[in-house]
């Protein structure tokens, strides 16, 4: 018999700190851990408490940038240029999730796969919570990412 797999433990830390983060209020365009965050925020505090460098990217964005912008994926661009693609439905904890709210509009939201059932996010008028992937969720995600090795330091300053 096998013996069972251990933990990663970069997938552990991403976990740990996006837990930490629960509760933060929402406030767009904020990367504040108890003070306020988007999604977006989130996701470059979690990276800011793994790798210990805030990721560069551009912080100055509309609500509604997927809905105007022309075409393009921005968002998954830069998270291809910083992070391992991941087969929709292999995804595992510690994962970043990216959802499409429709099939006509650049992909705009992030997530925290935080156990196969769970994630954690920043959602407008909410506060960093974990909550079901739901199957309305699941249906959504655009594509999935794994956070680069812990000894990586390109696109943090």
């Amino acid at each position: 018999m096998a013996a069972p797999l251990s933990p990663d433990p970069l997938r552990m830390a991403v976990v740990a700190a996006a837990r930490l983060w629960i509760g933060t209020p929402y406030r767009h365009q904020a990367a504040r851990r108890g003070v306020g965050c988007d999604c977006l925020g989130l996701v470059a505090g979690v990276w800011a408490d793994v790798y210990d460098a805030m990721p560069d990217y551009h912080r100055s964005y509309s609500a509604d940038w997927a809905e105007s912008a022309g075409a393009g994926e921005p968002l998954l661009d830069a998270c291809s240029v910083r992070c391992g693609t991941v087969s929709i439905g292999d995804e595992k904890p510690g994962d970043l999730l990216v959802f499409r709210w429709s099939r006509h509009v650049a992909a705009k939201h992030l997530a925290i796969l935080s156990t196969p059932a769970l994630m954690i996010h920043a959602r407008e008028r909410h506060a960093v919570c974990e909550t079901a992937l739901t199957g309305w969720w699941r249906r959504r995600i655009a594509a999935v990412f794994a956070f680069p090795p812990l000894d990586h330091r390109s696109g943090t300053h």
